[in-house]
C-alpha cells in the first residue's frame, strides 16, 4: 500500500517517513497505531495522531458528525490519556475511535472493566509500586530489557485476574537470565543496528579501547608525524620503524599488527603515516565488529528458551499498561459498563466528566429504555421511556448545555468500548453524534452554518442522536421556533433521537406524539445570593427562566446607587414583590436552603 493512500498523507509527508522510517516500517507504525515511531520520524504529534485514527477507524470517525462532538472525544481522551501509565499507552489511548463493531466494543468493555476492578483491588503500596515499574520501563526507552523487567516487578506485586493472566504465563527464571543477557545489548536481539554494551565482553571493550585510540591518531595524522620524525631519523626505514612503535605504544595494539596494516608504496613519510592509521583503524573495525557479533549470538543462546518469554514480556507489557491505564481512569470518575441496547439513550444518577469537585447527579433519557423503577427509585431516576425528542427548557445557568455534553460523552464513551460515569446506563449504537453548541451571536452565516452542520447527518440512513443547544441563539425568536419545530418533526420522522435545549417552549407548536418538553428549575438565591438550581429536570414540565433570582442577585451586589437603580427599575418590571421575596430568604434563611416561593 502506498503511504499517500492514508488519509492526512501528503507528498511531503510521504517523502519524510519514506526517508526516516522506509515505506514498510512505515506502513507497519501506521497499521499498529505506533504515533511514537511517527512522532520520531518528524511528525508534530497531533498530526501523527489524526492520521492514525483515520487509518485505524475509519468508519468510526464518522460518528463525530459535528465540530462540537470531535471537541468532546477530544477532551475525553485527553481526560483518559493523563491517567496512562506509559507515553505508548497514552499515544494508544489518544488514538482510540468509536466502533460500529458491536462485539468489539463488548470485549473492549469487558477489558477495561476488568481492568478498572484490578486497580481498585489493589492497596496504595502496590498501586505505587506498579506505577514505578511502568515509570522506570518509560526511563529505559521502553526497550526488551525494560519490558521483561516491568513484567518481573509487576508479578512480584502478586498482580492476580483477568487483566494480568498473561502475566501469569511468563517464567520468571528464564526472564531473569533473559534479563541478565539483555542488559547487556542497547537495541534488540536480532535487529541489524544492535550494539552489545560496554562491560558485556573484556575483548570486545580492549578492541573498542584500540579502536578508539587508533582513531584518534588518524584525525591527527600530522602530529604523529611530527613526533617520529625528530630530525635523526635520516632514511625512510627508520621513519616506518619510529611509527611503528609509537603507534603501537598510544594504541596498545602489537607491532606486528600495526606493520601488517602499513602500505608497502607510500609516496612519502605523510603518506605513509596517514596509510598505516587509515589501514589500522579499517582492521580494528573490522575486529570491532566481529567480536561484537560473537558476543551478540552469544547472549542470544543464553537466552535461550527465554526468547518466546521475551517476546511475550515485550507484548504483554504494552497491552496491560493500556487496560491498566483505561483501568484507572474508570476508577477514578467510577465510570461503569452500560448495557449496549439496540436504540436509546438512558442514563441514572450520570456525572460530566468535565465539571470538578462535587456535581449533582442527573438521570435522563430518550428513546426506548428498560432502566428499572419502582421500589427503591425515585421518580426523579425514573426518565420516561418511548419518546423520540425531548426538548429541555428551564433556569439559566440551570445545566441544560452541561447535560447534553453529559449525554454527549456517555455516546462517545461507549461507542468507544470504554465504561461511562453514571450509576447505570443503557446506550444504543449511534451512526452519527450530532451535539451543537450555543453560539453567542445571530446572523445569516451562523444560521447557514448552523443548519448545514446539523441538517445532513440527521437525513443520512442509520441512527442519529441529536444534541442541539439554544437554536434560538442563531436567529430571531419567533422563526427559531419555527426552525426547532421543523427540528424536531425531522428527528421523530427520520426515526433519530434528539434533546434540544431551548427557552421558546411556549412559542413552540404542538409537538408529535414521540416528542416530551422537560424542565429545569431555579429554587432561589443561597446566603451567598448564587442562584440554586435543581439540575435534574422534571419530566414533561416546561422549566422557567426566573429572572427575578438573578436580578435579585444584581440589585445586592450593585455598589453604586444609580446602578442599583437601573436594577431596582428591572425589578419592577419582572416583579418587585417577587424580588424583595428572594433577597430576604436569601438574607435571613439559615443555610439558605429554602426557594424564593416558600
Amino acid at each position: 500500500m502506498r503511504l499517500e493512500d492514508y488519509w492526512g498523507i501528503g507528498p511531503k509527508t510521504s517523502e519524510l517517513l519514506t526517508a526516516e522510517l522506509g515505506v514498510e516500517r512505515a506502513v507497519e507504525a501506521i497499521e499498529s497505531a505506533d504515533v511514537r515511531a511517527l512522532v520520531d520520524a518528524g511528525l508534530h504529534r497531533g498530526r501523527a495522531t489524526r492520521i492514525l485514527r483515520r487509518a485505524n477507524g475509519e468508519a468510526g470517525m464518522g460518528v463525530l458528525a459535528t465540530g462540537d462532538t470531535r471537541e468532546v472525544y477530544d477532551d475525553l481522551l485527553t481526560l483518559a490519556a493523563g491517567y496512562a501509565l506509559t507515553e505508548h499507552a497514552a499515544d494508544r489511548i489518544r488514538v482510540l475511535t468509536p466502533s460500529l463493531d458491536r462485539d468489539a466494543i463488548e470485549t473492549r468493555l469487558a477489558e477495561v472493566v476488568a481492568a478498572r476492578d484490578a486497580w481498585r483491588a489493589l492497596d496504595d503500596g502496590e498501586r505505587d509500586r506498579v506505577v514505578d515499574a511502568f515509570a522506570a520501563y518509560d526511563e529505559a526507552g521502553g526497550t526488551d530489557r525494560a519490558a521483561v523487567e516491568t513484567a518481573l516487578a509487576l508479578r512480584e506485586v502478586g498482580l492476580t485476574g483477568e487483566t494480568f493472566d498473561a502475566l501469569a504465563d511468563l517464567d520468571d527464571d528464564a526472564l531473569r537470565e533473559a534479563a541478565d543477557a539483555l542488559g547487556n545489548v542497547r537495541g534488540s536481539l536480532g535487529d541489524d543496528d544492535v550494539e552489545v554494551a560496554p562491560g558485556a565482553d573484556d575483548e570486545l571493550d580492549r578492541l573498542r579501547e584500540r579502536l578508539a585510540a587508533a582513531e584518534d591518531l588518524a584525525d591527527s595524522a600530522f602530529d604523529v608525524l611530527e613526533t617520529v620524525r625528530d630530525g635523526s631519523l635520516r632514511d625512510f626505514e627508520a621513519l616506518e620503524a619510529a611509527t611503528v612503535d609509537h603507534v603501537a605504544t598510544e594504541t596498545g595494539v602489537d607491532p606486528a599488527t600495526v606493520r601488517a596494516a602499513a602500505p608497502d608504496d607510500a609516496l612519502d613519510a605523510a603518506d605513509f603515516v596517514s596509510a598505516t592509521l587509515r589501514g589500522l583503524v579499517e582492521e580494528l573495525s573490522a575486529a570491532v565488529d566481529e567480536r561484537e557479533a560473537d558476543v551478540a549470538a552469544d547472549l542470544s543462546d543464553r537466552i535461550g528458551d527465554a526468547g518466546g518469554d521475551v517476546s511475550r514480556a515485550v507484548e504483554v507489557v504494552s497491552d496491560v499498561a493500556v487496560d491498566l491505564s483505561l483501568g484507572r481512569f474508570a476508577a477514578e470518575y467510577d465510570l461503569v459498563r452500560p448495557r449496549l441496547v439496540e436504540d436509546g439513550l438512558a442514563v441514572r444518577n450520570a456525572r460530566s466528566p468535565f465539571v470538578d469537585g462535587d456535581v449533582q447527579p442527573v438521570s435522563y433519557a430518550v428513546g426506548d429504555h428498560s432502566l428499572p423503577a419502582g421500589a427503591g427509585v425515585s421518580a426523579a431516576e425514573s426518565p420516561p421511556a418511548g419518546d423520540r425528542v425531548s426538548v429541555l427548557t428551564g433556569a439559566n445557568s440551570g445545566g441544560k448545555t452541561t447535560l447534553l455534553e453529559t449525554l454527549c460523552a456517555v455516546a462517545l464513551l461507549a461507542s468507544m468500548g470504554l465504561p461511562v460515569p453514571a450509576e447505570e446506563a443503557e446506550v444504543g449504537t449511534f451512526d452519527r453524534v450530532v451535539f451543537h453548541r450555543r453560539h453567542a451571536s445571530f446572523n445569516a452565516g451562523v444560521l447557514e452554518s448552523t443548519l448545514r452542520s446539523v441538517v445532513p447527518p440527521l437525513v443520512e440512513e442509520g441512527r442519529t442522536l441529536m444534541l442541539v443547544d439554544e437554536f434560538e441563539a442563531i436567529t430571531e425568536p419567533g422563526r427559531a421556533a419555527d426552525l426547532l419545530n421543523g427540528l424536531v418533526d425531522l428527528t421523530v420522522e427520520r426515526g433519530a433521537l434528539g434533546v434540544y435545549v431551548t427557552h421558546l417552549a411556549d412559542d413552540l407548536s404542538p409537538l408529535p406524539d414521540p416528542a416530551r418538553i422537560d424542565g429545569i428549575f431555579a429554587e432561589g438565591l443561597t446566603n451567598d445570593l448564587e442562584l440554586r438550581v435543581d439540575y435534574q429536570p422534571r419530566f414533561g414540565t416546561v422549566g422557567k427562566s426566573t429572572p427575578e433570582f438573578i436580578v435579585s442577585r444584581l440589585v445586592a451586589n450593585a455598589s453604586d446607587r444609580a446602578v442599583r437603580g437601573g436594577f431596582e427599575h428591572l425589578a419592577a418590571a419582572v416583579g418587585e414583590e417577587a424580588v424583595q421575596r428572594t433577597l430576604s430568604d436569601a438574607r435571613w434563611t439559615p443555610e439558605g436552603d429554602r426557594s424564593a416561593d416558600e
